[in-house]
């Protein structure tokens, strides 16, 4: 079902619930899987109609969907069968045991059978774990609190357990709106049409006289309405009336919850179409032709309706509202006269003047070079030439890119909002941002490798009240960017091409994104990660830019097509059409006409040589300058922020400013004061020749070559236990290596299996120190063991030491139970018991590495010592098949749900990927060796997938790499400086963003997962306190990350003991941000998925 058709069931839904059709409302909610209804589940599971809650939950999943939904049922089940048997109702308990319960009995033998038992006890209470059972109506209670966390928790009921927000009745107001413009396009409208059904369009028959009414503008931009408009059906049956949207807010294009003023959908009086405060969305197609100033509504048909709505959610229609008061202006308030001429040397791409300081200009060229200009004095007060800061950071595709073609131009240039920080983009790859401060120096701040091929536009935005940095490229994304450590925040994927621009912006609390691409789509973006909720073509269909008047009202658009021919248009947001389309343009540009718009009044466009401008309430051109001559076919402009200088490119490699006459003024201004190069700094000036002692000052900045050298990032070294937290963890039982580690999924405990075999398990108990019983570094844990003091101990080769057998070990997705392998037999055991549930895989070849199948508990990949993967099936015992392809052993496997595969690494330093469909090769890949190491390398290499399921850590003795989807190595880091010994062990933290390593003298690097760059060095002295540093060092063989505290981790030492690790109370986070005397922060770089590719853009 397409989007917009399952938008429909929600406003069915909608009406039904509005009319109280209840019983209806659930059965389409069932029906269509659309929207889970929590309080209609919690309502029948407190009144106990079992049947309707399994009826219900069954149009969402089902018992073998996955393991949320099996507990969910299973918890049901078992909530029937204990009231069965507290009614003293055996035979009813008897049915539910072997029609409901039963099919849980291959799952968990053990469970099913201590259920059976219950039968045969008076009170089922007598269980030890059921003697806290109180009354019916509690026990639902408490379920229904476990129930509600597996619903949230299943990813089959994402997106389904909240209601789209939108007004009410918005049935009734499209309805309503619907017949407003058949109304409209009667050929004989009457002032006071009946409708009679809803089952055809509505038509008024001619008056009695044939007469017409006058003709008037189009209905929906024209000042006036026509006459006769459609009075609110509401008045003629159950409908209300529709209610349009209030002036001034933001257009309805995409989904809000903030409330909109209501007024009559039909006004009397004159007024232009108004913006809609509330989300809805942009048309997917105008209907406008060019050069028209309204819509053409040919039809009000269903389908022409749903492209209306994209969200759902808006009063987008009234025919009454607040139009722009024309502008008043005069010739002396054009920017025509030619003030200054400076001669850049290259040339000029983009430029961006200061946001406060005014007369600062900021340059970018054709080939790579940044320069700051003082138009005042004709200075050029700063130049950088276009260097990689950090070319051991760059990625693969970049330093392959810069090798084929050093070459690089600027895309754009811009200031960051408060004029402290600019952002330049390159055509190839990367961003570079650097801190512009108080005294006028420029210094290296953040360095991106944001996108696989050139980044065609940059931008600052602040969502989140957190300054971002937006960027686009030729990879067909969109890009956000934390502004102060360079962190990838947002990537929007959506597009079939190339973006060429984007465009931040944000009307009252929503923050949103343009963005087009060359294929001439325009989209918008929420920072949600939930897709574009804008898909309409831009005239010209092929580079486009859009931008806002100053005050933030009006968007307008300017591109050019691949023939030629250029548009600049306005924009009516609140019905995604073209409100004017401004003429004057020659019929075939020679190139892609670049705008700007300033003062809330004019927009200016580079085209046929000259420079053109227009009045925003006017379609035709004011007039047109050509600024004495020597302007390109397609001239580069830019305002400044109170449009009084113009920055225009000239075709000599050189940058004229023109101004209007409070230019002119503060141009003279400037020509006044003694230039002194060594001045203080002093108060700003702004056009008018005011003084603004709240800005900055405008001051020459001082110059910074490029060979000023920049004081290197200094690493945090955590040396000593004061500056973090680390917990031994008690352990009575015989020290033994710690060869394999984990925490279980919920969080609460750890796992730990040593080289004799034995497993070790530490819970953490709830309490007031700890209140959600995690695992923490500030609460000493529990060595548990079941009262049986059973010992977990694996089955061991006898013809071989357990020392020296490879140990392997995975965890349930539900934490009940383990399986591992220490050189014998494969052991299931029961978590809770300790008990061997079953043993399989009689050695040789013994196991020695396990990993769980992703959708199937049930199959599991086993890492053989002869180099072969079996795909085991544990329920049928069963080997489904062999794959081979390694030429030594197995020591690493992971599964990707969204690549669909499975790789694999060996200790022949192997990397192959396998089908998971078909279990058929894919491909395989020897990982390379770094600088100094014999190729091709051996040893134990172990791989884990990104959080994205499509990035994957490798981690070998060497080095810790990031590679692609393809097996493309991105990324890697060998040891180094601070930490130059061989790496044991390396995992991503939960959230993905850091990568840990252990190394072999006792370190524990801490690393920012994007690039590899090292935060932060743990030193041993830090959490052993008895650390000596002698040739016997305890290091770390494991490490394992917390599955929900990103900044803790446990390490297991090859002395047997087991430390949790963690920041203090005061750091949070492991590796602070660098303070300002550190000089520049790292770089940072993006995790490429795509090849490099020839750029499909136009020359800029």
């Amino acid at each position: 079902m397409s989007s917009l058709s399952r938008e429909l069931v929600f406003l069915i839904l909608q009406f039904l619930d509005e009319e109280k059709f209840k019983e209806t409302v659930h059965k389409l909610e069932q029906e269509s899987g659309f929207f889970f209804n929590m309080k209609h589940f919690e309502d029948q599971v407190q009144a106990g109609e079992w049947d309707e809650v399994e009826r219900y939950l069954c149009g969402f999943t089902k018992v073998e969907d996955n393991r949320y939904s099996m507990k969910i049922f299973f918890e049901i089940r078992k909530q029937k069968y204990l009231e069965a048997l507290d009614r003293q109702d055996r035979a009813k308990a008897v049915e539910i045991l072997v029609k409901d319960l039963k099919v849980f009995a291959s799952f968990n033998e053990d469970l099913f059978k201590e259920i059976t038992q219950l039968l045969t006890l008076d009170n089922f209470r007598q269980n030890e774990q059921l003697s806290k059972y109180g009354d019916t109506k509690s026990a639902r209670n408490i379920m229904l609190v476990e129930l509600k966390k597996l619903i949230e928790a299943n990813p089959l009921f994402r997106d389904k357990l909240a209601f789209p927000a939108f007004k009410s009745s918005r049935l009734r107001t499209l309805i309503n709106q619907s017949l407003n413009w058949q109304h409209q396009l009667c050929k004989n409208p009457r002032p006071n049409p009946d409708i009679k059904t809803l089952f055809t369009d509505h038509s008024c028959n001619p008056t009695a006289n044939g007469a017409r009414p006058p003709p008037t503008n189009s209905p929906l931009v024209g000042p006036i309405p026509k006459a006769g408009a459609f009075p609110p059906i509401g008045a003629h049956g159950p409908f209300q009336t529709v209610v349009s949207p209030s002036p001034g807010a933001i257009a309805g294009w995409m989904s809000n919850s903030s409330p909109s003023l209501p007024h009559p959908a039909v006004a009397a009086g004159p007024g232009g179409l108004v913006q809609s405060s509330n989300a809805a969305a942009f048309l997917k197609h105008p209907r406008t032709p060019t050069g028209m100033t309204g819509m053409d509504y040919q039809s009000a048909d269903s389908e022409h309706l749903m492209k209306r709505i994209r969200a759902g959610q808006s009063d987008e229609v009234s025919f009454s509202g607040v139009a722009h008061s024309p502008n008043v202006y005069s010739q002396d308030d054009l920017t025509k006269a030619v003030v200054r001429t400076l001669n850049q040397g290259s040339n000029v791409m983009s430029m961006d003047f200061h946001p406060q300081q005014q007369n600062i200009l900021l340059v970018g060229t054709n080939v790579g070079e940044i320069s700051l200009w003082e138009v005042g004095s004709r200075e050029r007060l700063a130049h950088k030439s276009f260097k990689v800061w950090d070319i051991s950071a760059a990625s693969m595709p970049l330093q392959t890119a810069l090798l084929n073609d050093a070459g690089i131009s600027v895309n754009r240039c811009v200031w960051g909002p408060d004029g402290l920080m600019l952002g330049v983009a390159f055509s190839k790859h990367i961003v570079q941002i650097y801190t512009f401060n108080p005294t006028g120096e420029l210094r290296q701040h953040l360095e991106i490798d944001a996108h696989v091929g050139g980044v065609n536009d940059i931008a600052f935005a602040h969502p989140n009240k957190q300054l971002c940095i937006v960027t686009c490229g030729d990879d067909k994304t969109i890009k956000v960017w934390d502004a102060v450590a360079g962190r990838r925040q947002y990537t929007f994927e959506g597009h079939e091409a190339p973006v060429y621009s984007v465009c931040p912006h944000h009307k009252e609390n929503i923050q949103f994104i343009f963005s087009t691409a060359i294929d001439g789509k325009i989209k918008a973006w929420l920072y949600d990660c939930l897709g574009s909720r804008v898909d309409y073509d831009a005239p010209g269909h092929w580079c486009t830019m859009m931008a806002y008047s100053a005050d933030g009202t009006r968007l307008f658009s300017c591109g050019t097509s691949k023939e030629g021919e250029s548009h600049l248009v306005e924009w009516n947001e609140s019905e995604g059409a073209i409100k004017r389309t401004y003429l004057g343009f020659r019929k075939r540009s020679l190139g892609v006409v670049q705008f700007d718009t300033t003062r809330n009044r004019f927009l200016a466009a580079g085209d046929e040589f000259q420079i053109k401008f227009w009045d925003m309430d006017n379609t035709n051109m004011l007039t047109a300058v050509d600024a004495d001559g020597g302007l390109p076919a397609s001239p580069r402009l830019r305002f400044n922020k109170e449009g009084s200088l113009l920055a225009v490119t000239t075709s000599d490699s050189g940058i004229k400013i023109l101004a209007n006459s409070d230019g002119l003024r503060l141009i003279r201004m400037l020509e006044s004061r003694a230039i002194d190069k060594n001045r203080v700094p002093s108060e700003p000036i702004n056009s008018k020749g005011t003084m603004d002692s709240s800005r900055l000052v405008d001051v020459k900045p001082r110059i910074v070559d490029d060979g000023d050298k920049v004081k290197s990032w200094k690493i945090p070294d955590v040396s000593d236990s004061s500056q973090m937290k680390a917990l031994r963890l008690p352990d009575s039982m015989a020290p033994s290596k710690v060869v394999r580690l984990i925490y279980t999924n919920s969080g609460l405990a750890l796992l730990a299996l040593t080289s004799s075999a034995v497993h070790k398990l530490w819970k953490w108990q709830r309490s007031e120190r700890n209140p959600s019983g995690k695992a923490t570094a500030y609460v000493v844990p529990q060595l548990w063991q079941p009262p049986s003091g059973t010992l977990m101990t694996n089955d061991i080769n006898d013809g071989k030491p357990a020392e020296e057998s490879a140990a392997c070990i995975a965890l349930s997705k539900n934490d009940s139970y383990v399986m591992s392998a220490s050189g014998g037999k494969v052991s299931l055991f029961n978590m809770m018991t300790f008990k061997v549930m079953t043993m399989f895989m009689l050695p040789p070849p013994a196991a020695t590495f396990l990993a769980f199948h992703p959708q199937d508990n049930n199959i599991i990949a086993i890492g053989m010592e002869d180099s072969t993967i079996q795909i085991y099936n544990v329920r049928v015992d069963e080997v489904k098949t062999k794959l081979k392809g390694h030429q030594n052993r197995i020591t690493g496997l992971a599964f990707s749900q969204t690549l669909n595969a499975l790789v694999s690494s060996g200790a022949d330093a192997q990397l192959c990927m396998w089908s998971i469909d078909k279990w058929e090769k894919l491909k395989c890949r020897l990982i390379q060796a770094p600088a100094g190491r014999q190729s091709p390398l051996v040893g134990e290499t172990k791989v884990q997938f990104h959080n994205d399921q499509t990035h994957l850590l490798v981690v070998h003795d060497s080095q810790i790499s990031i590679y692609d989807s393809k097996l493309e190595c991105s990324r890697s880091w060998s040891p180094k400086d601070t930490l130059p010994a061989p790496i044991s062990s390396a995992i991503y933290s939960c959230d993905g963003l850091l990568v840990y390593a252990g190394f072999c003298d006792g370190a524990v690097g801490v690393f920012d997962a994007d690039n590899l760059r090292l935060r932060c060095r743990i030193a041993p002295s830090a959490y052993i306190p008895s650390f000596t540093g002698s040739s016997t060092t305890t290091y770390p063989f494991v490490i394992a990350a917390h599955p929900s505290e990103p900044n803790q981790i446990a390490l297991g030492m090859s002395d047997g003991a087991v430390h949790v690790v963690e920041p203090s109370d005061t750091e949070l986070k492991w590796g602070g941000t660098p303070s300002q005397d550190n000089g520049s922060l790292p770089s940072n770089s993006s995790n490429p998925s795509l090849a490099g590719q020839p750029s499909e853009l136009p020359p800029r």
